[in-house]
């Protein structure tokens, strides 16, 4: 990760530092319109699930290159309690909250990559990426 930055989660207020922080830096790395805003979105849905579920976490973000392609990538990790199901909590609709369940979901269709690591007890990490057209 090129350029990274790091926004500490733990409170509602974090979710909007890293939200503006991922926008600033999509920005920087090129992306406009829209895709700043799909950016932004996928980064609160990941924040909001570290302060719903694991309390506090970290939120990584930084420019990233592969094969000449530019892009942004984004780590959410938390030291929470894990996900027991991942495929499940994967499914639209799933949510062991109060909410829609459209969070991982959702932030793995507004993103071009998405991947999700977790054991219960220990925690998860999970990694987007968005490249630029």
């Amino acid at each position: 990760m090129i350029d990274e930055r790091r926004v500490p989660i733990d409170r509602d207020v974090d979710i909007v530092t890293a939200r503006q922080l991922g926008r600033e830096l999509a920005a920087e790395a090129g992306f406009t319109g829209s895709d700043l805003t799909l950016i932004a979105t996928a980064i609160s849905e990941v924040a909001r699930n570290i302060v719903v579920y694991a309390e506090r976490g970290e939120i990584r973000l930084g420019r990233t290159d592969r094969n000449g392609r530019e892009g942004i990538e984004v780590v959410a990790a938390d030291e929470g309690p894990g996900i027991p199901d991942i495929q499940q909590a994967m499914q639209d609709g799933f949510s062991t909250g109060r909410s829609l369940g459209l969070g991982l979901p959702g932030a793995r269709r507004l993103m071009d990559e998405f991947e999700i690591v977790s054991e219960v007890g220990k925690g998860t990490v999970v990694t987007m990426r968005k490249w630029r057209p």
